[in-house]
């Protein structure tokens, strides 16, 4: 499977300073067991910012945006990439953000003005919007009970419309939870 290059960019809503690189990330792969590559938005990390667990001598960079495909990542992790793994980068570092994907069988453009104004109310922000897919990144400091509790309202709403986490479960098997919120909700 032959990989695209990186398409360079400016900055994004993310960050207004740093550039914005797209990497090509698999997101899964087909039958024929040809990868499926997702370009995913990242910002390279400067020297002092890098990880003391990289093995190899792969770029770092930090998500700018939760993927729409890619399980198991959200907006600000880091990751060192290429690297030699099956998904082709090794996550260093995760922000404490979940990826909530939002779908629906049609225009999503009711679901965008229902939920939007109440995710970021609760700082949680958009990142990928798509006529039948919505993208959002929110703390899980925030708490998985008020999320699911606003998900499910809201997409209850309109006929056709579910969503999910998107770095969660263990893309292995869909199921079981990864449990990395953890250390993000353990007492100080």
């Amino acid at each position: 499977m032959s990989m695209p290059p990186f398409e360079n960019s400016h900055a994004s809503n993310h960050d207004s300073v740093a550039p914005t690189l797209h990497i090509p990330l698999i997101a899964g792969y087909r039958p024929d067991g040809e990868g499926i590559v997702e370009q995913v938005a990242v910002t390279p990390l400067g020297d002092d910012d890098k990880s003391q667990s990289t093995k190899s001598v792969a770029a770092q960079y930090r998500l700018l945006r939760s993927p729409a495909f890619v399980r198991g990542l959200a907006a600000g992790d880091k990751i060192s990439f290429p690297a030699d793994t099956a998904e082709g980068y090794e996550l260093l570092q995760r922000s404490g953000n979940l990826c909530l994907r939002v779908l629906s069988k049609s225009n999503i453009d009711e679901v965008l003005l229902a939920l939007t104004p109440e995710i970021e109310l609760l700082d949680g922000v958009l990142d990928i919007e798509t006529p039948r897919l919505l993208v959002y990144s929110i703390h899980v400091s925030i708490g998985f009970q008020a999320i699911e509790i606003l998900l499910d309202r809201i997409s209850g709403q309109f006929a056709g419309t579910l969503w999910y986490y998107g770095n969660v479960y263990d893309p292995a098997d869909g199921v079981t939870p990864l449990d990395w919120w953890q250390a993000f909700l353990a007492p100080v």
